[in-house]
C-alpha cells in the first residue's frame, strides 16, 4: 500500500534547498536562493527586540493582529489606491502558506487554474493537492512576452482561476497596463478569479510601475492578493505575509488558513506593523539600491561572456550560459560553477513543467556589492573571462 500522497510523493526535494546545500558544503557564494544580504532595516528589527521584550506571547488571533491588518489596509491604500479596509485582510505564514490556503479554499476537484511558465515551484503541487488541473501558458523568453491567444484558449467552461505574478519570479517580467487588461477581460468574460502573487510589489526597475490587477475596474471582488513582509523588509526569515481580498473571497480563505499554521507569531507581525507604517522611506529607497546590483552583477557576467535577459522587478537576474561553451543541461551548468568557480546559481528549468529551456541560470542580485564582485571574480577567473 502506497505510504504518501501521490502529488507529493513525485516530488523532489525543492530545488532552492538542494542548490542551498551544495553551496554550503562547496563554500561557494550563493546567488541562488533569495536571501537579501546587507538591506535589513535595523528599526524594524529594532521593533522586534522590543515587541519581543514586552509581549504578549500568546496566540493572536487567526485573521492576524488588528494593529498589522490595519498597517497593511493602510499601506494597500496609500500606495495602490485600492481602498481596502483591514476587514479585508489575512496576516499568514509568509507567501507560500498564503498560496496553499487561497488555493486549498477556492479550488474544487476538477476546477482549472492557469497559470504561466516560468512559475514559482509551489504552485503546481499545491493546485494538483487540492485536485485542480493546471493549464500551463509559457511566456516567451528572452523578453518573457505574454502570448495572448495561447492565454485566451486555456480559459474555458472549467477554468476557476488563474494565479498572476507580477513582478515575477524567476524571470523578473512586470506586467504593464495594456497586458493587465487583457488578463482582466479574461476573468470577467470566463466568471474566474484571480490569485495575484505580488510579493515583489515594491522591486521595480527603471521608472517602471508595478500596477495591482485589484486595481484595475472590475477586479477587486475577483483578486486575492498575497503580499509578503520578508520581500518588503528584506527579512525573509520572519516569514510574514497576507492576503487582501473582498469579504466573500476572503471568508473561505480563512477557513483554510485556520487549518493550516493558523496564526503568526505576535511578535513578528508586531513589528512588520511597526514597520508598514514608520518606514516608507526604506521601502522607496529599495528600488534604486537593487537596480544598481542588478546592473553590477549584469555588467559584469556580460563581461565574462554571459547573456543577461531583461530584469524589470524581483531579486533576480537569468543569463544564458551558452556563449561560454558549456554543453551541459543548465542544472549541470549551475552544479559545474558551485563545485568548480564557488559560485551557486539556479537553473531556470526548475520553474518548468516539462520540455524547459536549457540555456538559463537565474542568479540573485540581493546581494552586497561585496559578494556580487567576489562571484564575479570566480567566474572570471574559472572560465578565463
Amino acid at each position: 500500500m502506497p505510504r504518501a500522497n501521490s502529488v507529493f510523493a513525485a516530488c523532489g526535494t525543492t530545488i532552492f534547498e538542494t542548490m542551498s546545500r551544495l553551496a554550503q558544503r562547496h563554500d561557494a557564494i550563493n546567488l541562488g536562493q533569495g536571501f537579501p544580504e546587507g538591506l535589513e532595516p535595523s528599526a524594524v528589527i529594532e521593533q522586534l527586540a522590543r515587541a519581543a521584550a514586552d509581549g504578549p506571547h500568546q496566540y493572536p488571533s487567526m485573521m492576524g493582529l488588528p494593529a498589522l491588518r490595519h498597517a497593511v489596509a493602510a499601506h494597500e491604500c496609500r500606495f495602490w489606491g485600492t481602498g481596502v479596509s483591514e476587514a479585508e485582510v489575512m496576516v499568514t505564514s509568509g507567501a507560500t502558506e498564503a498560496l496553499a490556503a487561497c488555493l486549498f479554499a477556492l479550488i474544487e476537484p476538477g476546477d482549472e487554474v492557469v497559470v504561466l511558465e516560468p512559475l514559482y515551484d509551489s504552485y503546481l503541487p499545491i493546485i494538483r493537492r487540492a485536485g485542480g488541473v493546471p493549464r500551463i501558458v509559457r511566456l516567451q523568453a528572452p523578453n518573457w512576452s505574454l502570448p495572448r491567444q495561447q492565454l485566451a484558449d486555456a480559459f474555458g467552461p472549467k477554468t476557476k482561476l488563474m494565479i498572476l505574478n507580477s513582478p515575477a519570479n524567476p524571470c523578473g517580467k512586470v506586467f504593464d497596463a495594456d497586458e493587465l487588461a487583457f488578463i482582466a477581460q479574461l476573468l470577467e468574460r470566463h466568471d474566474a478569479i484571480a490569485i495575484c502573487d505580488e510579493v515583489y510589489e515594491h522591486l521595480t526597475y527603471d521608472d517602471l510601475p508595478h500596477i495591482p490587477l485589484m486595481s484595475l475596474p472590475g477586479m477587486r471582488q475577483r483578486c486575492a492578493k498575497i503580499g509578503s513582509a520578508g520581500k518588503i523588509f528584506s527579512l525573509t526569515g520572519w516569514k510574514v505575509g497576507w492576503v487582501v481580498a473582498a469579504p466573500e473571497l476572503l471568508n473561505p480563505i480563512a477557513k483554510a488558513h485556520q487549518y493550516l499554521t493558523f496564526t503568526t507569531a505576535p511578535a513578528l507581525q508586531s513589528a512588520v506593523a511597526w514597520g508598514l507604517n514608520h518606514a516608507s522611506a526604506y521601502i522607496a529607497s529599495l528600488p534604486a539600491t537593487l537596480s544598481a546590483r542588478r546592473d553590477r552583477l549584469a555588467h559584469g557576467l556580460a563581461a565574462i561572456g554571459l547573456t543577461p535577459l531583461p530584469c524589470q522587478g524581483s531579486y533576480f537576474l537569468s543569463a544564458d550560459f551558452r556563449p561560454l561553451g558549456f554543453s551541459g543541461t543548465d542544472l549541470e551548468f549551475c552544479v559545474h560553477i558551485t563545485e568548480k568557480a564557488g559560485i551557486t546559481a539556479i537553473p531556470i528549468s526548475a520553474f518548468f513543467e516539462s520540455a524547459p529551456p536549457g540555456d538559463y541560470a537565474r542568479f540573485c542580485f540581493a546581494k552586497t556589492d561585496q559578494a556580487i564582485d567576489e562571484a564575479l571574480r570566480r567566474l572570471r577567473r574559472h572560465f578565463g573571462g
